[in-house]
Order: structure tokens, then C-alpha cells, then sequence
């Protein structure tokens, strides 16, 4: 077959990676419709990408039903052997998958290396918890009547598995939908966000061939892409058994009410925290809010958004801070030095140019950045950002960082939880009992201490509290969601002593 996703230009390494249409069933059927993927920089094409339909996500849901039991049965060598063939044919490869998620996302080239290397680490974390995927024996006779029975428990696929992932990391954020899935013994129909679909359809290619070399069916995992109707179809099919979905709140929350009684996990939004307090290095702070606010051009999750200082140490840390957002390199995101460049479209910038307008307007002070120079919005610090403000209580995706100053520590703790997000916060502190305190009082779902926000581990359990949603991630803890456990009482002998 020919690819349906063809090079825009020399730059591309689109080429013939992965067969024309969309994987659906043991094949990949001619979509109904394509759509042209433009790189963000500078608005060339990438690639015309095939587009799906309704229609389509119902045939997907078909085939996964089809092969659910026989996926479940799949032994846990051929599972295992699967992830770790995909894990060695992405690391030969690591370099088109870096270029091709910089032209389809428009990210750093620096964030899209960090990208391959923590998708590689996904794959080769799930294909070994496969070997831990077991149960646990139960004293059932710690009453009379559980006297000479035998008790166990072990887990069981939930399913199949709907994967809808966001633009910003869909390399990574499918493999995190994907490789637990497989991993625990369940299909999996994967839906990439419609601006980026290329990188997750490769993905999906690579591992299908490692399914079909391995004897399993190839409809173990498959992929759909197209709009929210398609995203509706394939969530309400009481056929599923689970529904992970990393995006908005707003629509994560909506996932959630239209698929029910269906389990629903849900990686969301925030507006994530740093605190610096008065004892804190003020230099590696400093750095870790330019680290944290503006990598990915702050498209992250759980990027440095809100920047809550000590009043003590407030002039000399945002002197700090301003010096080292100047030395930021902005630019074309193919450039290695360049940390920040165009947003993933236009729409995306123009919300949030709107949002600093309105900061300003409302007392906030300019202290870096707050212009666009061909497209790119310059990365930014805000002083004295009001709450009820959109920069402040709404997750921006943009490299924007706003700072507020408090009189202590304890009011900085209330100023954090003061959100209707909850995904990671960090603190700034040489104080070991101000880090167990900030263990104790933010309400998030990881704290860090000394470190951005945005650090995560992809073998760490990573979720939120509040509106930054539901359940863990992490190929350890995503299994566990995606498994239920079969208890098992057994009475050797019917015949009484």
C-alpha cells in the first residue's frame, strides 16, 4: 500500500512509515477524509493526514469487542515481548520521531528529544510490569465460617480501552494510554488530538507489526482519528471498559458525565505552583521557574504558572528571575538552543494575548516579555496578578508566569490550594520542616520539593486532586486501573471434620 501521509517537503520525515488510511481491525482501512497537518512555526504543510468518522469508531469498537477475550488470554510473554520489540523499533528510529514531532507540534526540539526518551522509558516500564501483574492470598478464616477455605485474589483485564490524548506530548501521552493497556491485557482504540496525529499513528504501526510478528491480533490496538463525534462515539459505547483521557477539564468533565457508569480516568488541567520562601536558594529558584514556566513554550500541564513569593525575599528573587528570562532563546523550535516558538495555532495565541490584556488592564505589571514577534509569544513574567483573573486561575498553556508575593509561608500554602486545580506544586526551601509541611498542606497530587512542578517520572504515579482529575498514570499504577481484581473462595472438600 502507499502512504496516505506524504512529506511536505524535504524536511519532513514523514514518508512511507506506516500504511495509508487508519489502523482498524487487522488492517488499516481508506478513511473518509484528510486534513492537512501544518508545522505551528511557520505554517507549511507537514503532511495530509487521514480523518475519520463516526462509522469508523463504531468498526474500531466492533473489532476490539471481537478480540477482547482473546486479547485477555494473550500469554505474558507475547505482551511483554510486543512492548519491548515497539520499545526497540521507536529507539531506531528516534531521531524521524524527534523531527516529526517538532513539525507537527512545533515544540522545542530540546522538549521533543525529552519526549522520545520518556516514551522509550514508558514502553520498557510497561513491558516489565507485566511480570508483576499478579494477586494475593486472603485469610479467610479469621472468622469461624471462612474455617478450611482457601482464598485469592488476582486481577483481571477491564476491557477495552479508549486512549485520547492532547497535542501537546502525543507521542508520549499515547504511550501512556497504550503500553498499560496492552500491558494489562486489554485492546486499546487510541484517539491522538486532530492537530497531531502523526507520531501516534507510527507508534500504533510499530506496535501492531510487533503483535502480528508475535501471533497476537493486530486489532489489540488501534486508532481513530476525527472530531468530538468521533471522541462521543467511541466513549459512550457501553461496550468500553475504560476511558482515559488526558485534555481539558472542561471536556474531561463531560467524558466523564456521557460515559458513565463506564470508568473514567481523567489527567487535566492546571495552574501549577512554586512557591519560594524566605530561606530558599534564591538563585535555583530563579532558574527552576525559567526551567519549569517555559519549557514546551508552556504547553505542559503542570508547568510553572503561578509563582508565589515570600515578601521578604520578593526584590531580590524577581531581579533574578527577570535577568534569566532575557537569556531565553526564542525562535524556530527545529533550532536545538530555541526554548520557546509558536503555540500549537493561532487561536491558542490570540487566547492568550487576550488574557494578558486583560491582566494588564487590571493592575498586572509587565516585568518580561508580553509581546508577539513573528507569531511567537516572548516569555513573560506578570508582577502583582490579581486572583479572578484568567492567568492567574486558569491554566494558560502558554509561557507566561505570573507572581504574587505573600507575607508567609502559611499564607503561601492557602494562596496554592486557593484553586480549583490540584496537579503538582513545588516549594523552594532549605528547610526540612517547611517541606513537610508543604507535604502536609497542599492539596495536589504531587509535591516537590526543590524541583519544578513539571518534573515527572514516567514510573511515578502522576494524577491530580479537584478539577486536574481522576486516577493515576504511570505503567505501575495505570494497570491497576485498567485491571480488576477476581476474588477466588475455594473449599477443598465438601465433606465435613
Amino acid at each position: 500500500m502507499t502512504t496516505h501521509v506524504k512529506p511536505a517537503s524535504g524536511d519532513s520525515p514523514v514518508g512511507r512509515e506506516f500504511p495509508e488510511g487508519l489502523p482498524i481491525g487487522d488492517d488499516w482501512v481508506e478513511a473518509p477524509a484528510a486534513e492537512d497537518v501544518r508545522f505551528p512555526y511557520d505554517g507549511t504543510l507537514v503532511a495530509r493526514a487521514p480523518v475519520g468518522d463516526t462509522g469508523l469508531a463504531r468498526h474500531a469498537v466492533d473489532a476490539a469487542v471481537a478480540v477482547r477475550d482473546r486479547v485477555g488470554r494473550l500469554p505474558s510473554h507475547t505482551r511483554r515481548a510486543a512492548l519491548l520489540a515497539t520499545h526497540e523499533a521507536v529507539a531506531s528510529r528516534r531521531a524521524d520521531f524527534e523531527r516529526l514531532l517538532v513539525l507537527e507540534t512545533g515544540k522545542p526540539l530540546v522538549d521533543c528529544r525529552v519526549e522520545v526518551d520518556r516514551t522509550l522509558l514508558t514502553l520498557l516500564t510497561a513491558a516489565e510490569e507485566v511480570a508483576r501483574l499478579h494477586g494475593e492470598t486472603v485469610p479467610l478464616d479469621l472468622l469461624p465460617s471462612g474455617e478450611g477455605l482457601l482464598g485469592f485474589w488476582t486481577r483481571k483485564p477491564i476491557g477495552v480501552v479508549v486512549g485520547i490524548s492532547g497535542f501537546n506530548y502525543p507521542l508520549l501521552l499515547a504511550a501512556h494510554k497504550i503500553a498499560p493497556s496492552l500491558a494489562a491485557g486489554c485492546p486499546v482504540i487510541a484517539k491522538p488530538a486532530p492537530q497531531t496525529p502523526l507520531a501516534t499513528l507510527w507508534l500504533v504501526h510499530l506496535l501492531r507489526e510487533a503483535l502480528r510478528d508475535g501471533g497476537a491480533p493486530q486489532a489489540a490496538v488501534q486508532l481513530v482519528t476525527g472530531g468530538p463525534e468521533v471522541g462521543v462515539a467511541l466513549t459512550t459505547d457501553r461496550r468500553i471498559g475504560a476511558v482515559s483521557f488526558t485534555g481539558s477539564a472542561a471536556v474531561g468533565h463531560q467524558i466523564a458525565r456521557d460515559a458513565a457508569p463506564t470508568k473514567v480516568l481523567l489527567e487535566l488541567g492546571s495552574n501549577a505552583a512554586l512557591v519560594v520562601a524566605a530561606d530558599a536558594d534564591l538563585d535555583a529558584a530563579a532558574d527552576a521557574v525559567v526551567r519549569g514556566g517555559y519549557y514546551a513554550s508552556g504547553q505542559a500541564c503542570i508547568s510553572v504558572q503561578r509563582v508565589i513569593v515570600v515578601e521578604a525575599v520578593r526584590k531580590e528573587f524577581v531581579a533574578r528571575l527577570t535577568e534569566r528570562v532575557a537569556q531565553v532563546v526564542v525562535g524556530d523550535p527545529r533550532d536545538p538552543a530555541t526554548t520557546v516558538s509558536a503555540l500549537i495555532d493561532q487561536r491558542s495565541t490570540e487566547r492568550v494575548c487576550a488574557w494578558l490584556e486583560e491582566a494588564v488592564e487590571a493592575g498586572a505589571v509587565p516585568a518580561a516579555g508580553g509581546r508577539v514577534t513573528d507569531g511567537v509569544i516572548e516569555p513573560t513574567v506578570l508582577l502583582d496578578v490579581d486572583r479572578a483573573l484568567a492567568v492567574w486561575d486558569e491554566e494558560v498553556f502558554g509561557p507566561v508566569v505570573a507572581v504574587r508575593s505573600v507575607p508567609d509561608l502559611e499564607t503561601a500554602f492557602d494562596v496554592v490550594n486557593d484553586s480549583r486545580y490540584g496537579l503538582h506544586a513545588s516549594i523552594y526551601t532549605s528547610a526540612l520542616d517547611t517541606a513537610f509541611a508543604a507535604l502536609d498542606r497542599l492539596e495536589v497530587g504531587g509535591v516537590v520539593i526543590n524541583e519544578v512542578p513539571g518534573f515527572r517520572s514516567d514510573v511515578m504515579p502522576y494524577g491530580g486532586v479537584k478539577d486536574s482529575g481522576a486516577g493515576r498514570e504511570g505503567p505501575r499504577f495505570a494497570i491497576e486501573e485498567l485491571t480488576v481484581t477476581r476474588m477466588a473462595v475455594i473449599r477443598p472438600t465438601t465433606t465435613k471434620p
